[in-house]
């Protein structure tokens, strides 16, 4: 397992950021920071993406920030190049992670069937995202597909609150869950980020981190 599956693996937590201001992403990072949750995903689905990942890991440099909703080699470069230290894709794509391997980037493709799982698999990754991981069954998919894969690890993503997180992550398979409940559009777009360090203490606690 390599450094950045093992950090996130120690914080449990990965908070799925959407940023549509660049001058939003130094308060969140702040927010996350002092809830006790140095670390985000910043989907790259906005035009602000590259420009926040860029921004958090100049100001704060410890933090440990990747790059989600990766879906081409040309979004992966760009994300690397703000200084993205890992890579989280929706599905799987052989092309980004050849690249990321070539690059020694960390990446965790999307899976949610056990012909996806294989398909990783012959790739040589044991760790992946299991997305949508709530409208596939949650938990019990979880258990499912670790019954005939007990090489994978899954970071489960997509349905997970602060109800059930501790039951994903009594999965020993579950190196962490991935969810945006702490930092919502929402709080984000109103500056609610005391509000944001607030619920990631409350996260950070009921997850046991």
């Amino acid at each position: 397992m390599n450094s950045i599956i093992e950090q996130i693996e120690k914080y449990k937590i990965v908070p799925v950021v959407k940023l549509d201001r660049e001058e939003d992403a130094i308060p969140l990072a702040q927010a996350l920071i002092a809830g006790g949750l140095p670390l985000a995903e910043v989907t790259f689905r906005t035009e602000a993406a590259e420009g926040s990942i860029a921004k958090i890991r100049k100001r704060f440099p410890e933090m440990l920030v990747g790059a989600g909703t990766i879906v081409n080699v040309e979004q992966a470069k760009r994300a690397v190049a703000a200084g993205a230290s890992f890579l989280v894709c929706p599905g799987l794509s052989e092309e980004v992670v050849r690249w990321a391997e070539e690059e020694h980037v960390s990446v965790l493709p999307g899976v949610m069937t056990p012909s996806e799982v294989m398909r990783a698999l012959s790739w040589g990754l044991t760790t992946l995202k299991l997305f949508p991981a709530g409208q596939i069954g949650g938990v019990g998919a979880v258990k499912a597909l670790a019954g005939p894969f007990p090489q994978v690890r899954f970071m489960p993503t997509g349905g997970v609150s602060a109800e059930n997180i501790r039951e994903y992550l009594s999965n020993p398979q579950v190196i962490a869950c991935g969810g945006s409940w702490m930092v919502k559009d929402s709080l984000i777009r109103g500056g609610a980020f005391d509000q944001i360090e607030r619920i990631t203490r409350e996260v950070v606690a009921a997850a046991g981190v």
